[in-house]
């Protein structure tokens, strides 16, 4: 059974990421639901431009 989740690494700068973490929390969100929310907007954004994504 494959998995819904993936895990991925994410390699950032340490003072961008404590300023996106601090939003986050001001927004009641973990840093990585906070990450997942603007993935989703972006793919959101991109297909209502360019069509839905198949995969």
């Amino acid at each position: 059974m494959e998995d819904k989740l993936l895990r991925y690494t994410l390699r950032v700068d340490r003072a961008l990421f404590r300023k996106f973490r601090y939003i986050a929390e001001s927004e009641g969100r973990s840093a990585n639901k906070e990450i997942e929310q603007y993935l989703k907007k972006r793919v959101a954004e991109f297909e209502q431009s360019n069509g839905k994504i198949e995969v």
